[in-house]
């Protein structure tokens, strides 16, 4: 009889991971300060949105992912629990839009990086030159991703301690001008709570900024004991992102009138004006510009590494095309998928740069489109949790979400409304006119992605369909001589 193909060989991860290491990683992966100014943007209820959204979604989303993480810590995460719950063809989907997330993310977020770098210098920059410099960080970023994780890693490392570091002097300027000068926005009760205005178009910000507790358990069997650190760290990890947020959302609406903060700007004005009279202003300015030009580069280079890694093993299963499985022999950095990041992200940033009025309108658009394309995996994986629950009853479960049954499905359901709305409201605010000419290319993007997507996809189980080998027939049962 002939045999089944072998399943792959996985290789033994050394277990070097402890509950701070992933505590760390966790506000490493969603901490961020790219997205500050356009959740700002909103308004003085932006402080309200976030409190309503952390209670609502963050705490939910924490609570199931600690639940999965600590119930099935093999590598993969995200990829693992879907495929365990539908499958591999949707666990194959969820990898396609990880890794194709991060290259279409990657020129919104070098287009912010230009344009602090043009505010840095001082030197006037058209929008093509940003989109030159845009193209450029993206080589780098494919050029640190395929060196060795030994010293690939300190890039993200360092990062994390500079965006805490920004954080934290956004908002104790903020409590300090707010004490000595009083601030530039109204922030009375009144003006606080939450306004369903054309604001709202930024709040799926608040959303996309609380995304990420699933991506330390991509490295599952790299942790001493996922079991117990993967809750602890989920929570602590959520209560310190919240803080930093407002804390820096607080200092930005201190420190400038709501009209006056720009989505690329807005983090060296705020400074700027929370300094206001400190001696070696200037210089400041410069350090801290430089610390967040290198911030938005860590995010894409460790945000990278997780989701070229994904494609290299998605490819390994056969559920990506064999590039993505491209190795350098010398140090087994997933380069195919690197080189494929880079010449997606080049293509997109110049198309999207073709319909483009300015610099923030290809911030946003660029934004807009990668966000939406991030979010959809999130919509199959709170139904997974549902599914698993149901499914797999016998698996033991060190931490589970309170509330049993009911609860499970109230706080998966209120998570799914969530992504839902913030998919919607990247593409539509309610009671403001559609813009095609922004919306268009956004939603066009996003249909070419999804169908693009389920080519390679349907491919790919093709052609594992054709390479399985048949069983041979039964055998003819024995003659008589």
């Amino acid at each position: 009889m002939a045999k089944s193909p072998a399943a792959p060989t996985r290789a033994r991860f050394a277990r070097v991971m402890g509950l701070l290491d992933v505590t760390l990683f966790t506000v490493c992966a969603i901490l961020v300060i790219d997205t500050l100014a356009a959740s700002a943007a909103i308004g003085p209820s932006a402080l309200s949105w976030w409190v309503i959204t952390f209670a609502l979604f963050f705490i939910p989303y924490g609570l199931i992912t600690a639940e999965l993480g600590a119930a099935y810590p093999g590598e993969g995460g995200i990829q693992t629990w879907i495929r365990r719950a539908f499958g591999d063809r949707w666990a194959a989907r969820a990898t396609w839009y990880y890794w194709v997330n991060v290259a279409l993310w990657m020129p919104s977020g070098y287009i912010l990086l230009a344009g602090l770098i043009a505010q840095i210098t001082g030197v006037e920059m058209g929008l093509w030159s940003k989109i030159l410099i845009g193209v450029g960080a993206t080589w780098l970023t494919v050029l640190i991703g395929v060196t060795s994780l030994a010293a690939a890693k300190w890039v993200p490392n360092v990062g994390a301690f500079i965006k805490a570091g920004i954080m934290l002097l956004i908002g104790g300027g903020g409590i300090y001008v707010l004490v000595t000068r009083g601030a530039a926005n109204d922030l009375s009760w009144a003006s606080l709570m939450p306004h369903w205005s054309a604001g709202l178009g930024f709040l799926p910000v608040i959303v996309y900024n609380f995304m990420g507790f699933e991506l330390v358990s991509g490295a599952g069997e790299e942790m001493r004991n996922p079991a117990r650190d993967v809750p602890i760290a989920v929570i602590t990890a959520g209560l310190l992102i919240s803080a930093f947020y407002l804390l820096a959302t607080f200092g930005i609406l201190v420190a400038l009138p709501v009209k006056d903060i720009g989505l690329i700007k807005g983090l060296l004005d705020t400074l700027s004006s929370l300094l206001a009279g400190a001696p070696g202003l200037d210089v400041i300015i410069i350090v801290v510009g430089v610390g967040a030009v290198f911030t938005i580069l860590a995010n894409l280079v460790t945000w990278s590494m997780g989701a070229n890694r994904a494609a290299q093993s998605a490819a390994a299963d056969g559920e990506l095309p064999k590039v993505f499985g491209w190795q350098r022999k010398s140090n087994q950095t997933p380069v195919g998928a690197y080189l494929l990041t880079g010449l997606v992200s080049t293509v997109v940033i110049i198309a999207y740069g073709v319909f483009a009025r300015s610099a923030e309108d290809l911030f946003w658009s660029l934004f807009a489109f990668s966000s939406v394309i991030f979010l959809l995996p999130y919509l199959v994986l709170f139904p997974a949790f549902l599914t698993l629950r149901r499914k797999d009853p016998t698996t033991p479960r060190p931490y589970r979400v309170p509330g049993g049954a009911l609860g499970a499905g109230v706080l998966a359901g209120v998570c799914t409304l969530f992504i839902a709305q913030a998919i919607i409201f990247f593409l539509w605010v309610p009671g403001v006119a559609i813009d095609w000419s922004k919306t268009g290319p956004i939603l066009g993007g996003v249909i070419v992605t999804l169908v693009l997507g389920e080519l390679v996809i349907g491919t790919m189980k093709a052609n594992r369909r054709a390479n399985t080998p048949e069983s041979d027939p039964p055998a003819e049962p024995a003659r008589p001589r």
